[in-house]
């Protein structure tokens, strides 16, 4: 299974993405068959401090972390590619992307948030918690069985779970 996330500057979600699907999946059945990748439509160039700091707080490597385009994945053929920015969704999709089951995970952005250190703080915590619900729903899937179509109507019903989870 390739998982590519994306988001327009692949500087704070896409990359909390990556990391946090790569951290789980290591320690998970299914984890051996997973490749995790994830880039931007308009990278920035770096990944935003506070997403490493706030994965570095939760225990997540940070190793080999970096902000990149999309264009540097076109012999990585994902699977699925799951859009985590609005902003993201709606660009058009290279075309060697072709292939690949587009899935959007709209989550907030940490990034963005203006406040007390505490404040900010608690806003990666917050999407960290809800990429972690995802991967974990992603991971306990019976892949054998999901492909195409399926896989990406599955993610998409775990998107949506999870999301009337948190706001309730």
């Amino acid at each position: 299974m390739k998982l590519l996330f994306i988001c327009t500057h692949n500087r704070c979600r896409s990359i909390l993405c990556e990391a946090i699907t790569r951290h789980m999946a290591s320690q998970h059945a299914n984890g051996s068959t997973v490749e995790v990748a994830s880039a931007g439509s308009q990278p920035a160039g770096e990944v935003h401090p506070r997403t490493l700091e706030a994965l570095a707080r939760h225990g997540i490597s940070t190793q080999g972390l970096r902000s990149q385009s999309w264009d540097d994945f076109a012999d990585f053929n994902p699977d699925v590619a799951i859009t985590v920015c609005d902003s993201a969704a709606g660009e058009s999709c290279p075309l060697w992307m072709g292939r690949s089951q587009k899935v959007h995970w709209g989550l907030s952005d940490p990034s963005k948030v203006t406040g007390s250190e505490d404040e900010v703080r608690a806003a990666f915590d917050r999407t960290i918690e809800s990429i972690q619900a995802r991967v974990s729903a992603l991971l306990a899937l019976d892949w054998a069985e999901l492909s195409g179509a399926a896989l990406a109507d599955a993610l998409r019903d775990i998107h949506h779970t999870i999301g009337q989870q948190e706001n309730q």
